[in-house]
């Protein structure tokens, strides 16, 4: 069927799912075109990202995605798995021979399971709309990221997510139980839910954080927990960061496990806690939750650990306050329209790195011109080390220069953190932004990484370009 071109594809895709199922209207390519990586909004805003892919599809049955699957693998067409767009490294970015599957229709919760504590979902289900039926079951996923409202369980495990209480429920990897995948020759992998895996190298591992490039996730068994008897909160002011980390590295160590371990640096505390904040200060909130004698000694000991370090209480407002504004995020759009160029960068590094890593990493990017303000935050915690989540804004010298400025300051974080003997991710991804670091990383497996790829997709229909590093 050599020459077909697009329509024709479009065309044969209809037959195979149904007109309602599969799209190329104007409005749908454009909004499938990326994720919310910054530069691909920047680009767009300019008007200099043009490519749209070639249609969108909208399974909604597991047999639907096989056959996608199937009929671009034997066109050599890419395919780009989609769930709710929110990705900001630029994961998703098609090209305009490429075959976006839209998985939101794919939403259903399969079972509830009160005596084993799991979950059966679809992998296109909104993880808001998730948690809510959950918790109208007496039960919660534990698993709270930002992106909530915005964002599918697939794309959680696509891209190893963290959630805002990750220090008492675990990251996603440490939620899977079980899932199913569209290889990219469309078989379909079960990995059935188990307490615990010792059938061989544990192969959930292979998908985690992979974002599309070696299966489609379809299917997702998720731990759940019955919602928390108790939750207690408090705050403490520390005279800077290097002593608000290392309560938090006492905490952990001595098995105390806070929902919520959030510590801000100086310029991020006067920023979102004005009431609190002296503007020197650096401020840990604190959010202990479970059966409510735990949480009372857990607040307990917590606060011990803080006043023996110098620690000023600060209350439950500000952990209230961040409560209440926790996902309210400006805009891109917003900001770019500012003249600014911003992003977020997550990294992490063991507890005997992780405030050179701070110091050196905010250093960089205030070195970096036209850098208005660096700073960063430490929001997932375990007893070995922690993550910092730094932010930056920038002026750049001329409009010309914004993209110019915004790898600029990618590249100041990026270089400090391996520096500093830090990872370069923590809960975001690698899409095309950090892609370039990756061997930095991993060394050799790279290579690895690269030859599980051609083994399990050897014609690279799935999602290309993300992830790998070009050869």
């Amino acid at each position: 069927m050599a020459g077909i071109d697009s329509e024709q594809h479009r065309l044969h895709l209809q037959q195979l799912l149904g007109a309602t199922r599969v799209s190329w209207e104007p409005a749908q390519l454009q909004a499938h075109q990326r994720d919310t990586w910054f530069l691909n909004v920047y680009r767009a805003l300019q008007g200099r990202l043009v490519s749209r892919p070639l249609a969108v599809v909208f399974p909604e049955t597991v047999e639907h995605v096989q056959e996608v699957v199937r009929y671009a693998l034997s066109h050599r067409l890419p395919v780009v798995p989609y769930g709710g767009g929110s990705g900001v490294c630029g994961a998703i970015e098609p090209d305009a021979n490429a075959i976006v599957i839209d998985m939101r229709r794919l939403a259903r919760i399969l079972e509830m399971n009160d005596r084993a504590l799991y979950a059966r979902v679809e992998a296109g289900k909104m993880g808001e709309a998730f948690e809510e039926e959950l918790r109208a079951a007496g039960f919660t996923s534990g698993h709270f990221p930002q992106s909530m409202a915005v964002s599918t369980i697939g794309g959680w495990l696509s891209t190893r997510a963290a959630g805002q209480y990750s220090t008492r429920y675990g990251n996603i990897e440490d939620l899977v139980l079980g899932f199913d995948a569209v290889l990219p020759d469309g078989r379909l992998l079960r990995l059935p839910a188990r307490a615990r895996w010792a059938s061989g190298p544990d192969l959930r591992q292979l998908f985690l954080g992979a974002e599309g490039t070696m299966g489609i996730i379809t299917e997702v068994t998720l731990k759940i927990f019955p919602l928390p008897e108790s939750a207690l909160f408090q705050s403490f002011s520390f005279p800077n960061m290097a002593t608000g980390l290392e309560a938090i590295r006492e905490i952990m160590r001595a098995g105390w496990r806070p929902a919520v371990v959030r510590l801000y640096d100086a310029v991020e505390s006067a920023r979102n806690f004005p009431e609190a904040s002296s503007g020197s200060d650096c401020l840990l909130l604190l959010i202990s939750e479970g059966p409510g004698a735990f949480t009372a000694a857990e607040t307990a000991a917590a606060a011990g650990v803080c006043a023996g370090l110098g620690g000023q209480s600060r209350g439950t407002a500000p952990v209230r306050r961040w409560l209440e504004e926790r996902n309210r995020v400006p805009t891109f759009e917003s900001l770019i329209e500012k003249g600014l160029v911003v992003d977020t960068i997550e990294v992490s590094a063991t507890w005997d790195r992780v405030s050179t890593l701070y110091d050196q990493v905010v250093y960089a990017l205030q070195g970096v011109s036209g850098v208005l303000v660096a700073s960063g935050h430490s929001s997932h915690s375990y007893p070995q080390g922690t993550n910092i989540y730094f932010t930056f804004a920038a002026r750049p010298p001329s409009p010309e220069l914004g993209e110019q400025t915004y790898l600029d300051c990618w590249r100041a974080a990026m270089e400090a953190t391996l520096r500093a003997g830090g990872s370069i991710v923590h809960h975001h991804g690698i899409g095309r932004i950090r892609k370039a670091w990756l061997a930095h990383e991993l060394g050799e497996g790279v290579e690895l990484l690269r030859a599980l790829k051609l083994t399990l997709d050897p014609a690279g229909i799935l999602n290309p370009g993300t992830l790998l590093p070009e050869s």
